[in-house]
């Protein structure tokens, strides 16, 4: 893949305490994996996917949609595991 692919894909939060601590470190922790560029984007606030702070201050409870976008190597794939983590409610039983 070349350094300039892109990716982006447009999911709701549905763990009951949405992207608290807990939860976006373990955003935090996959993101890192990647050595793209990753950002997370709620009603046009951008932040970068790999700094906790930065998405708590997105303040995204239940319900919210976010945008994940990547650009780089391996976008495509950080993305698709990144929304497959919000999809399970960051492994979260609720």
């Amino acid at each position: 893949m070349a350094a300039d692919d892109r990716a982006e894909r447009t999911l709701q939060i549905q763990n009951e305490l949405g992207l608290h601590v807990r939860a976006a470190g373990k955003f935090v922790k996959l993101a890192s994996k990647f050595s793209c560029e990753i950002t997370v984007t709620k009603s046009g606030s951008e932040v970068n996917g790999k700094s906790i702070l930065s998405l708590m201050a997105l303040m995204a409870p239940r319900g919210t949609t976010i945008t994940i976008r990547a650009r780089g190597e391996r976008a495509e794939e950080a993305v698709a595991a990144l929304a497959q983590l919000v999809e399970d409610r960051f492994e979260e039983s609720r």
